[in-house]
């Protein structure tokens, strides 16, 4: 069983869209092992965000990120990372696929509804950020 984290971000939330998005991922065969609602401190975000520091469109995304509640959850299964980042869909809602979550709901690049870990070295980082160390 391989695990990923996958965040609901604060656009999917205030819009309603948790329901549907957990059923798109019990569709598809995965458990949600743990899950907790939040809303994301800038220093929870800096370190899930790292990477992203000294890129320009770092500050209004850590705004973003903590403008509301987020969702965030351990999906386990079979491919979950790959699976879950098809699942997804594009970080682009307009390159997304149409049937994938982002190619379904979402509206612009910015405020793109979920996060999924890209990889099992990144999924064990978030994981142990956010459910072992906050």
């Amino acid at each position: 069983m391989e695990k990923t984290l996958v965040i609901i971000k604060p656009d999917g939330v205030k819009r309603g869209l948790i329901g549907n998005i957990i059923k798109r991922i019990e569709d598809k065969g995965y458990i949600i092992s743990a899950m907790m609602m939040k809303q994301l401190s800038k220093e929870q975000l800096d370190q899930h965000y790292e990477e992203h520091k000294n890129k320009t469109f770092y500050p209004s995304l850590v705004s973003y990120m903590s403008s509301g509640n987020s969702l965030i959850m351990i999906v386990e299964g079979v491919n979950a990372i790959k699976g879950m980042r098809k699942i997804m869909g594009a970080t682009d809602p307009i390159e997304a696929e149409p049937g994938s979550i982002r190619g379904m709901y979402g509206n612009n690049k910015t405020q793109n509804l979920i996060h999924g870990s890209d990889s099992l070295e990144s999924a064990e980082r978030e994981i142990n950020l956010f459910f072992n160390s906050f």
